[in-house]
């Protein structure tokens, strides 16, 4: 990487570069924001001969989503293989300064139109006065010139003023045109660098994103790529079968793991851009087939229930390399595969590392061979009721919610399918969650929280049931109720694993027993996912911590 270097820069090849296209705005910058008023002040001081700041700016070969060019004007497209210059600092005082030297029009956000040309010349004013401004209310025609006019209205237009101001009029041209704009330019960067610069630069402002970085630099006008277009559209496919919260962390750690069989943020850096575009459609199909089996093999409904977003990556990974539906031993190794990492709190945390570690086991799978693993489950009842308090961003808690969701619970009131939502089980008082032993009731028997507050004690209902029906009575009498209205209430229950009612201990408001009995019958469905191998013996000695993880933050 060579060092930066200071490159003076008059105003007309300044302006120039700009309207050539020479000079563009990264993605990664925010919208034009400056005022009128403040673009005037900066001519203003351009013209007293005051600095304005350095412009620094990233000269690569590179081809980058540019969202617009300087001020928006139409330029001509860039030529493949020469150089352009990349605003990393100075974006707005840029844009101020193109749009007043060159009088043109900026439609704002909320469609509201500011004409640069209206920046005007006090002919009258002194030096330490305002030189520069838009309130010209009060001012004499006579007194008055636009930028643009000064700039490019020519000699007749000139020598129309009065003859007391030509020489004004003569120097502040000058001073304009023989301004030395201060511009430092990096060259030879790659995109971390360059981004990692801007965030720097802008220390009070939000740090670029791993995905934005990526968004810049996977840009590709000649192929129409743009990773931020790809990525909405994924999310608009998935949305239809309720898995729009894959994150794009998630994407793109899929598409690093396929080419690298690691992905950790300097490896996602380094990806040749040709070769992230390449297997771009092959990497989606890859996680569209992996949501497709999470949803019907697995039958969890919606994405908010997957314990981790992380497990889009060994399963895309798997489909990557096995292009049919898994049977046999595969189906068996990657359900086991599935639920020790799930249960265990394998990715909350050193997310990327562990993937790396895992994608070696599913190629023990796609040679039908059962992994070794270096964690252990235990499927125990005991085990569920010590570690099973209910947060709705528990992987263990999500684990065994999507254990409930399999069986596609059923409404206590009718035996119709509950439905599961997305958007409702994002926070742990979701109407999709209803406590079996209410809350208020408990707390009056003298329960402990721990307890009242347990996945043994939820069920998956729906809105209507949970709030209007139940509210906080005995479980005895509301079931007595449901009983009347849904001749099916036996097997209903059996859908929430609640296998029979007499032994849970229903009718009798008998919590300790429901609780236990519940226990065991989660216990079992555990088991029966688990293949179980000699670690899992062992008693699990580490503390339990398994909150899900933010995989937008990647190491």
């Amino acid at each position: 990487m060579r060092l930066p270097e200071n490159l003076p820069m008059t105003y007309s090849s300044l302006i120039s570069d700009i309207e050539k296209g020479q000079i563009r705005i990264p993605q990664f910058q925010r919208d034009f924001v400056w005022t009128k008023q403040k673009s005037a002040s900066l001519i203003d001081s351009i013209i007293k001969g005051y600095p304005i700041g350095t412009f620094i700016f990233w000269r690569t070969k590179d081809r980058l989503r540019s969202i617009r060019s300087i001020g928006n004007i139409d330029v001509p497209n860039l030529i493949e293989g020469e150089f352009v210059d990349f605003v990393l600092d100075g974006q707005q005082r840029l844009t101020s300064l193109f749009a007043s030297l060159k009088g043109i029009k900026i439609t704002r956000e909320n469609n509201k139109i500011d004409d640069y040309s209206e920046i005007y010349i006090n002919l009258n004013a002194q030096e330490d006065e305002r030189i520069v401004t838009i309130d010209v209310e009060n001012i004499n025609d006579e007194n008055l010139i636009k930028i643009t006019d000064l700039l490019y209205g020519g000699l007749t237009l000139l020598a129309s003023y009065p003859k007391e101001h030509l020489k004004k009029l003569e120097e502040y041209k000058k001073r304009i045109e023989s301004y030395t704009f201060s511009i430092i330019q990096i060259k030879d960067s790659p995109i971390d660098v360059a981004t990692e610069i801007f965030t720097r630069i802008n220390v009070g402002g939000k740090s670029l994103t791993l995905f934005e970085i990526m968004v810049a630099k996977t840009f590709d006008y000649e192929k129409d790529f743009d990773l931020s277009k790809k990525y909405d559209e994924l999310i608009d496919s998935l949305k239809r079968i309720n898995y729009e919260t894959i994150s794009d962390a998630t994407v793109l750690q899929t598409v690093t793991i396929l080419l690298k069989k690691e992905c950790n943020r300097k490896t996602i850096l380094k990806l040749p851009k040709e070769n992230f575009i390449e297997i771009w459609d092959e990497a989606i199909d890859s996680i569209e087939r992996a949501v497709e089996y999470f949803k019907n093999f697995y039958r969890i409904p919606v994405s908010q229930l997957l314990p981790y977003n992380a497990l889009v990556v060994p399963f895309a990974y798997f489909f990557y390399h096995h292009k049919d539906k898994p049977t046999d031993e595969k189906q068996k190794f990657l359900e086991d595969f599935f639920w020790r990492c799930s249960l265990s709190g394998r990715y909350s945390s050193s997310v990327e590392s562990k993937l790396a570690q895992d994608i070696k086991r599913i190629d023990d799978i796609l040679e039908n061979k059962l992994p070794k693993y270096d964690w252990s489950i235990d499927t125990s009842a005991d085990f569920i009721i010590e570690n099973g308090w209910f947060s709705a961003g528990r992987s263990y808690i999500k684990a065994i919610l999507s254990i409930y969701a399999y069986h596609q619970p059923k409404s206590f009131i009718d035996n119709s399918i509950v439905n599961i939502s997305n958007y409702w089980l994002k926070q742990a008082n979701s109407k999709n969650y209803h406590h079996f032993f209410p809350k208020a009731y408990l707390k009056k028997e003298g329960e402990e929280d721990f307890y009242i507050n347990h996945i043994l004690n939820i069920t998956i209902v729906d809105d209507f049931l949970n709030k209007r029906e139940i509210g906080a009575k005995a479980p005895s009498k509301y079931m007595k109720k449901f009983k009347k209205s849904n001749p099916h209430l036996n097997e209903t229950m059996k859908t929430h694993l609640i296998s029979d009612l007499d032994e849970f201990g229903i009718w009798d408001d008998d919590y300790d027993k429901f609780f236990q009995e519940r226990a065991k019958l989660v216990s079992k469905e555990i088991s029966s996912r688990i293949i179980k191998q000699d670690i899992d013996k062992k008693q699990q000695e580490d503390v339990f911590d398994d909150y899900e993880e933010d995989t937008t933050s990647l190491e």
